[in-house]
């Protein structure tokens, strides 16, 4: 069986830059789809399915910030890493207040950055994990003493709530 490769969203208006750090996370083992600006980002994201977004802070148009919020809005489990050249410690708190799983500056280690992105991995299935034990258990609580059409019933109602 074929391992899954982690998929990544990467977004930076430095096409050069960006071409560099997406071609070494390839190198990794990283299935990885770039955007130059935030608006070809939310497309991506919402026409594929993305583990983790590695978004740079300053953009014209969306900035990383307007981006962090729509991908965490719109996809209930990506995680998202700012990389930026202009951090700052105010950024960086609202950011994180934002849902950002972490915030990195520009020039970036490369085996940091791969550290973060298993980390961002590894909270994303424990959130999805934990999501699943939850639909389940309730699952199971339709299913005790409930007719049958009444499981449908909740089963629907369930199913409807995850759209």
């Amino acid at each position: 069986m074929e391992e899954r490769k982690i998929k990544l969203l990467v977004v930076d208006d430095e096409v050069q830059f960006l071409d560099s750090i997406c071609k070494r996370l390839e190198l990794r083992g990283f299935d990885v789809k770039k955007a130059t600006n935030g608006t070809e980002a939310i497309e991506l994201a919402r026409n594929n399915k993305f583990d983790i977004a590695i978004v740079d802070l300053k953009m014209p148009g969306l900035d990383g910030k307007q981006v962090l919020e729509i991908l965490k809005t719109e996809h209930k489990f990506i995680e998202v890493i700012i990389l930026t050249g202009h951090g700052s410690l105010d950024s960086a708190v609202e950011c994180t207040k934002l849902g950002a799983f972490d915030y990195l500056p520009k020039p970036y280690e490369l085996e940091d950055l791969i550290t973060k992105l298993k980390e961002a991995y590894k909270a994303r299935l424990e959130k999805k994990f934990q999501q699943d034990k939850e639909k389940m258990e309730k699952i199971f609580q339709i299913a005790l003493g409930n007719s049958p059409l009444a499981i449908l019933d909740e089963l629907r109602k369930l199913d409807d709530e995850e759209k």
